[in-house]
């Protein structure tokens, strides 16, 4: 009988025995291949992790013992064990998200899905729970190995070796790999103790050992296995590393051998002070297919075949922005010997991957360790080199002081190339790219540029790396790359002119991939009698001089942005313009300074406001509004009213 449907909660657990614990795992995997084939989402990561979240759940007690995940797309199975087996809306509106949300349960407790961040939150929780009298409660932080190669993770360690008066269990999910193999000192330091033959021998010999033995040994096992864990860290060095900050070390243990990680975790609950678990896990377990995957082991898929893994519909023929950005940087790399490529711990999301093969001694992956990416970049600048630094939006955020002081300060030429820039639709608040522009632009001397289609990405990556004394950022969105708009003009600052009308009403900056919505936008109140000009400034920082001189010639400017509004590029024009005395109003559109949850990028960008109808909308709305005279010869009085274009725009759609 299936146990699945009647796990409601984590204390349904208890009354399984063993067998039917592992039965459960095997349900857990069944569900989620079947479920996230049809939605998309992250697949590997999730049955890999599979025997240790059930364990987790038998040992503890969530939510008193809140459990932390790091980079939360390793949840699913923590969601299914807390009474959430709706996958059906995974990530989309109205669905399960893919990372923990606090809206959805008293079981999610931190919602950012950035690694490396999970041992200070347990670090500053299982402080507030000793302090304020709760000391019987635990907390349980389960990290990746990918995420031991950032910062924080140790600057949290040395804090938490600090105070061992508290019941603080971090548990290791090793599985070597973060997107890709991890790299670095530590995942080679990792590694020896994954593969170390002496620790798989005895550890598999002394288990199966204590097994025959039956019920009456367990307890004579928990001593030995003590004394064999210290045997097997002193063999391997491991117990050493975390010695030295004073945490007690347990592992490494079968993670999906579920007696040895239930025995392991109840003896990391009754110690009484910080202790390390640490798990050995195999991403993809018990799906060939993502075994079969060399590349991330189906880290995070699209809708595919339950069976064969592979992906449903066929591709678009149109290549993604990341695959512009991957061929057009290996021209650059054929071009000039200086330029090399890195990323934190991304190398094939982020498009390197090619320049990796072409050039295999110019790319630096450096782990989850953007601040460090960004630094080192600037040293690299220093002896010569122009460093390409690779980076989703969304967590070049980690990295802003370095940007700002290390290559800003120092005029260092170093380009950062932002993918997933803007709004990225179903992983959600954390992943949405919406504060680049508006942080970025806070750098002195820095250039940014928005490409609004492929071929811009390629002239516009070029133009960066041609900088040698300041920082400069090309960014772009997730998914296809829009299709090519071509410019009627381009002016002598480089800005193209999309849209050009006699009657200059309206001006319409449209930034990046906006430029299509902004050429629409012309178009429907050309049919109102409202004449509009569009230009992409493909460099939206600094403010380019024909802007200035574009906005004084019109009666109204227009800037439209999927990034944040508040401080944005609209911000930044309106500023430019008051400064040079160009009193023109100015409308920024983008989307507001809010947290947005997973939904489509369609979705969230029409809720934005931020469709041709709504824009073009209320323009007209303002123009009648203000009584500001439009095209020549027609009187406002012979513009529709606001209801009549509303029907006029739905017969269009």
């Amino acid at each position: 009988m299936p146990l699945l449907p009647s796990i409601k909660g984590p204390r349904d657990l208890d009354a399984l025995s063993v067998r039917e614990l592992e039965q459960l795992a095997a349900e857990v995997r069944a569900f989620l291949i079947e479920n996230v084939a049809r939605t998309g989402g992250h697949l590997g990561p999730n049955l890999g992790i599979v025997e240790l979240t059930i364990a987790i759940h038998r040992v503890f007690d969530s939510p008193d013992d809140p459990i932390v995940f790091d980079t939360g797309h390793q949840s699913y199975v923590h969601k299914l064990l807390t009474g959430r087996q709706d996958f059906s809306q995974l990530r989309a509106r109205g669905g399960l998200a893919g990372y923990p949300q606090r809206s959805e349960s008293p079981h999610d407790v931190v919602e950012s899905s950035h690694a490396s961040s999970s041992l200070s939150w347990a670090d500053g929780i299982s402080r507030a729970l000793t302090r304020t009298g709760r000391r019987d409660r635990h907390v349980v932080a389960v990290v990746g190995d990918g995420a031991l190669t950032g910062g924080m993770t140790w600057e949290a360690l040395n804090n938490i070796s600090d105070d061992n008066d508290r019941n603080l269990v971090i548990v290791v999910n090793d599985n070597g790999r973060s997107y890709a193999p991890t790299i670095g000192g530590m995942a080679r330091y990792l590694n020896r103790v994954r593969t170390a033959e002496a620790y798989r021998n005895l550890h598999r010999n002394s288990d199966n050992l204590f097994r025959r033995l039956g019920p009456a040994a367990r307890a004579v096992y928990r001593g030995v296995r003590g004394g064999t864990h210290g045997f097997l860290s002193r063999f391997t060095n491991n117990a050493a590393l975390y010695s030295n900050l004073d945490i007690k070390y347990l592992g490494p243990v079968d993670g999906h051998d579920l007696p040895s990680l239930i025995e392991t975790l109840e003896l990391a609950k009754q110690y009484g002070a910080p202790v390390i678990v640490h798990a050995i896990t195999e991403k993809g377990r018990g799906y060939q297919p993502a075994l079969d995957d060399e590349a991330d082991q189906f880290h995070a898929v699209g809708k595919i075949d339950p069976v064969t893994g592979r992906t449903v519909g066929v591709k678009a023929a149109a290549d993604d922005w990341t695959d512009v950005f991957a061929d057009e940087l290996v021209r650059v790399g054929e071009a000039r010997d200086d330029v090399i490529a890195m990323t934190a711990a991304m190398l094939r999301p982020t498009g390197l991957l090619p320049f990796a093969q072409r050039f295999p001694d110019r790319v630096y992956d450096v782990g989850i360790a953007e601040q460090h990416a960004v630094a080192a970049a600037a040293g690299l600048a220093y002896g010569g080199l122009h460093p390409v630094v690779a980076i989703y939006a969304t967590f070049m955020n980690r990295a802003f002081d370095q940007v700002l002081m290390d290559v800003a300060l120092h005029r260092a030429g170093v380009t950062f190339v932002l993918d997933r820039a803007g709004v990225t639709g179903p992983d959600g608040p954390s992943h949405h790219g919406i504060w680049d522009l508006a942080m970025l632009q806070l750098v002195p001397h820095i250039r940014i540029a928005v490409p609004r289609d492929g071929e811009r990405l390629r002239e516009e990556l070029r133009e960066a790396v041609a900088v040698t004394d300041a920082p400069t950022v090309v960014r772009y969105p997730k998914g296809t790359a829009a299709p090519e708009l071509p410019a009627i003009e381009r002016l002598s600052d480089g800005v193209d002119v999309l849209v050009r009308s006699e009657a200059q009403d309206v001006l319409i900056v449209g930034i990046g991939p906006m430029a299509h919505v902004a050429v629409d936008v012309a178009g429907r109140l050309r049919a109102q009698g409202i004449g509009a000009t569009v230009v992409d400034p493909r460099w939206v920082i600094p403010v380019q001089p024909s802007i200035l001189e574009l906005a004084a010639a019109h009666r109204l400017v227009i800037t439209i942005e999927d990034g944040i509004r508040v401080g944005g590029i609209g911000t930044r024009v309106r500023q430019v313009l008051r400064e040079a005395g160009i009193d023109t109003a100015v409308d920024e559109l983008g989307v507001p300074d809010e947290f947005i949850d997973h939904a489509s990028r369609e979705q969230i960008l029409a809720d934005a406001g931020l469709t041709p109808a709504k824009i073009a909308h209320d323009v007209v709305a303002q123009v009648l509004g203000t009584r500001v005279p439009v095209a020549r010869g027609a009187a406002t009085s012979e513009l529709p009213t606001l209801r009549a274009f509303a029907r006029a725009d739905d017969d269009r759609r």
